[in-house]
This record gives structure tokens, sequence and C-alpha cells, in this order.
């Protein structure tokens, strides 16, 4: 039986991203006869068409595209392989690829990477944020990094470390106060005919805010929508209504009031790997266990 190689894999990838047999030959510098006949090889070794050859482009047939994620997976492992030996070898610095969503790159990890930064200054970190935990669990699954960190995944077959429960509180203008001030929480069916701060949809954060106000009796009404969450509590302080935010994405001196839900609000966070997590990712791991902000 013929093997399949991780050259042919790579050639697959890169016919599917240039969509075309002639610039991904170019971009391999190999010959487009080679390459065609690698192609073949490959789809010969899995028993029929990975490609639809059109005049213009390529089309993946549809056991192309459950081949090409794995593909793609598996050239991504390579390359992490290679750069783990290099490190371990000291002949290089090393790459560490965390995802994550937006609403963690910005309250969560700061703490946890300026200590590994500190300690580890020869291993860079790439962060690729995403706007739903689904596009985490998704982009991890694919391979398109080393650890994924965000709601815990609750249909993950891969390893999973707890890094604990985030707390969300709500926003409110800083001028005027409430009966709700004494206690410091607020019953969230008294905000039900304010029009909302509320996230863009897609945002995971929307999923979030629109579950939350049902179970407390009602549908928010969106005064503006942001895709960011650190301009949700500014745009909340500034007066355009309450906003439902993580707690940890607070600045420390913020001109706002913040006041907690009285049936709390709150998410399980982890981190979260394919495989078992090699030396570099588990130190990581325990980075974030010990000093990420939840």
């Amino acid at each position: 039986m013929l093997m399949t190689s991780l050259r042919q894999l790579e050639y697959l990838v890169t016919v599917v991203d240039t969509g075309s047999f002639t610039r991904a030959a170019e971009q391999l510098h190999v010959t487009q006869p080679a390459l065609s006949h690698q192609m073949r090889a490959l789809e010969q070794s899995l028993g029929g068409p990975l490609l639809e050859r059109l005049p213009r482009t390529v089309r993946l047939t549809p056991m192309g595209r459950a081949m090409l994620p794995h593909a793609r997976a598996a050239l991504a492992d390579a390359e992490r392989a290679r750069c783990a030996a290099r490190l371990a070898s000291g002949t290089t610095a090393g790459e560490l690829q965390v995802a994550t969503v937006y609403s963690m790159s910005l309250g969560v990890l700061p703490p946890a990477l300026r200590v590994w930064r500190r300690d580890r200054p020869e291993v860079d970190v790439r962060l690729i944020e995403f706007r739903h935990a689904d596009e985490l669990r998704d982009a991890m699954a694919a391979g398109e990094a080393d650890v994924a960190l965000g709601p815990r995944p609750g249909d993950w077959a891969g390893p999973v470390r707890e890094l604990g429960v985030e707390e969300f509180v709500v926003v409110l203008p800083s001028d005027g106060a409430s009966e709700d001030d004494a206690s410091g929480e607020v019953d969230l069916a008294t905000l039900a005919g304010c029009a909302w701060v509320h996230y863009a949809p897609g945002n995971g954060l929307a999923e979030l805010v629109d579950a939350t106000c049902a179970a407390a009796g009602f549908r928010p009404r969106a005064a503006v929508r942001t895709e960011q969450t650190a301009a949700a509590p500014i745009l909340a302080a500034a007066g355009l209504g309450p906003a439902l935010v993580p707690a940890n994405v607070l600045p420390p001196r913020f001109d706002g009031r913040v006041l907690r839900p009285k049936v709390p609000v709150r998410r399980r966070l982890a981190a979260y790997t394919r495989a078992a997590a090699d030396p570099l990712t588990s130190a990581f791991i325990e980075t974030l266990v010990k000093h990420a902000t939840v």
C-alpha cells in the first residue's frame, strides 16, 4: 500500500490555498508535472479523487473536504515538532501558538503572559483570537494552535485543564446612585426596559447576554453593538445603557458603576489541547493555572 507523505499533504494544501496547480508549483518550487504526479499518487493511496480540476481553478471533492483539515493539522504538528526539537537543542528560539477568544486576551491572559515572557524570553507567543468559542474549538481541532484558552468545551476528546470560573458584572453610568449600589447587586429584571450596550452578532458574548437576559424574563434591546469587549464597559459608563462584561476586563480605576447580578453569571474557563501536551506547552498551561486572572 502506498503511504501518504507530509510532502504530498503540503502539495494538497498549497493547491487548495492558491487555487491553481500552476501557482502551487511556483510557490513550492517544483515542476507542474511533478506536482500533478504526487497529487495523483496521493489520490491513489486514498482511493479516490481529492480535487476536481476546473478550467480556471480547482475544487475540493467531498473526500478532499474531509481530508483537508487533517492535512493542515498534520503539517502544523510536524512544524511544531521541528520547532520543539530545535528549541530543545538550543539551536533556535521557539514559538508558542495560543488560540483564545477576544475577551480573554484582554482580561485573563495578560498577567500570565507577563510572567511567561519574564521566565522564557526566548519563546515567542503568537495569539490567534476568535469571536466565538465554537470557532476557537474548531481551530484547535484543525491543529491551528498548540493550546486553546476559552470556555470549557463540552464535548472535547483531548486533555482539558480547568483554569477557574469567570465572573460577569453589570456596568452602569457613574452618575446617579440607586438602591442597588448599597448591596452591590442588581436584579437584571429591573433593567428590562433599558436599551443595552450589546455585542456584535457572531461574538460569543452576544449569546451569553441574550441567554442571561432571557433567564431574567426579557429580551435585551440594543442601543449599540460592539465587536470589542473593551469598548462595552466604556460605552456603558458613558450612559448608552447597561452592559454585561467579564469582571476581569475592567481597569483598576474604572469610571463607572459596577454591580454583580443577583443571580450570578459565570462561565468555566479551561486550557485544552488535541493530544498530550509537549513540555513547552505544558509549562505554559502551568503558568496559566498559576497566574491567569479568572
